[in-house]
């Protein structure tokens, strides 16, 4: 199927344009949020306990966000999510004019946003195979264009932020988050079809239903070791970029722009060379290869680089990013039954983001201690172990297909 055909099935354009704005307002937000805790408290600890109230929610309350996904099904949940975050968002600048935005209220206010991403992520990728159909490969197709709208918001968004927030002040940017979000919902509840609720089945029972799923799956289950560690070392690597151009380049946030966008560059790039090159090999093959690869860049992180240095090595250690993501999406979309895929979904974002606070919280001390060098040669070593493992896993995996096939 070509790209064209595939991008007029009805409400994919619609999904992926909701994507982008809603991403780009995320992004921007991503480096405005922890610019304001920075530039207002001055503390690098207080920064990571903020990003880790975000994606705390997701950690206790991914799992059972799976059930409620299910039963309303993955359009209704995403506009649901939509709507919900925009008074949530605009209340921080708000608060914050008002001179009343208090630490612990800023944190709730995140927390309170967080238990929104577990249900939306999964409803959207959960949509992809009711708009396209259950094909593996056309899937993988469709997530490789998600994942392309996703890096084009990671380029612009934080370059964006780094713009406006020299303009307009932190604060002020998380109001054009918030528009995004009903932009969002707009696109949305105007263009993407309504679809039939699925029926449960008895497989389908209960609010653990994808965990168990996961943890049976020969494969799936043993990633998953390899999806904690890696999403812990990632997220303190973006929650490092901030502090380092805020202690090393003389707190010029445009530098902290740059860092984060170059990596959303490079991911984009990935995205269009995943739309040409995934149904030219095997998904798992693809991914192992990707995965080592994306880390290796990393370690250059650990010299004196000037910036436009580390723009360069962050762009290249994001290529491989989406090409290990779009076959993974693809088979955990297709794979599952399809009244247990938003629970299998929610299940793999929980595992995915379970170690993302630790990794937070972990990474401000040491970052106030060490410095940004010192902490991006553990983060690489991390990312390197965890990329070994998952290549480990793919090779026993199959391995045993292979003799399973051949008895």
């Amino acid at each position: 199927m070509s790209a064209g055909s595939l991008l007029r099935r009805p409400g994919l354009g619609a999904l992926l344009a909701a994507e982008i704005v809603s991403s780009l307002g995320s992004q921007m937000t991503f480096l405005a949020l922890p610019w304001f805790v920075l530039a207002t408290t001055g503390s690098a600890t207080r920064m990571g306990v903020v990003l880790a109230a975000e994606l705390l929610p997701i950690a206790v309350f991914g799992i059972p966000s799976g059930a409620v996904a299910a039963r309303l099904g993955a359009r209704q949940t995403m506009l649901i999510c939509d709507l919900a975050r925009v008074p949530l968002m605009v209340a921080i600048p708000v608060l914050h004019a008002a001179g009343v935005l208090s630490f612990p209220l800023l944190l709730a206010l995140v927390l309170v946003m967080g238990c929104f991403i577990a249900p939306y992520f999964a409803s959207q990728r959960v949509a992809l195979p009711e708009l396209v159909g259950d094909d593996e490969q056309t899937v993988a197709e469709a997530n490789a264009f998600l994942e392309g709208a996703q890096q084009l918001t990671r380029l612009l968004g934080p370059v964006a932020a780094g713009v406006l927030i020299v303009a307009l002040g932190a604060p002020n940017v998380l109001y054009v988050d918030a528009a995004t979000f009903l932009v969002s919902f707009t696109v949305l509840a105007a263009f993407v079809p309504r679809r039939p609720r699925i029926a449960a089945t008895e497989e389908s029972g209960g609010v653990l239903a994808g965990l168990r799923y996961i943890l049976r799956d020969a494969l799936l289950g043993p990633m998953m070791v390899t999806v904690v560690v890696g999403n812990m070392v990632y997220q303190a690597l973006f929650a490092s970029l901030p502090v380092f151009a805020y202690q090393d380049f003389d707190r010029r946030s445009w530098i902290a722009g740059a860092f984060i966008g170059a990596s959303g560059a490079g991911a984009l790039v990935g995205s269009v060379v995943a739309m040409k090159v995934i149904r030219r090999f095997e998904p798992l093959k693809l991914a192992s290869v990707a995965i080592v690869a994306d880390t290796l860049p990393l370690f250059l992180l650990a010299l004196p680089l000037p910036w436009w240095g580390v723009v360069a090595i962050l762009f290249a250690g994001a290529i491989g990013q989406p090409l290990v993501n779009a076959p993974l999406l693809g088979i955990l979309t297709t794979k599952p039954p399809e009244a247990i895929r938003p629970k299998v979904m929610t299940a793999v974002l929980t595992f995915a983001t379970i170690a993302g606070p630790v990794g937070l919280l972990g990474v401000g001390p040491l970052l106030q201690t060490y410095g940004a060098r010192t902490v991006f040669v553990v983060i690489a070593g991390g990312a390197l172990g965890s990329a070994l493992f998952f290549v480990g896993v793919v090779m026993r995996y199959r391995t045993s297909v292979a003799l399973a096939e051949s008895m």
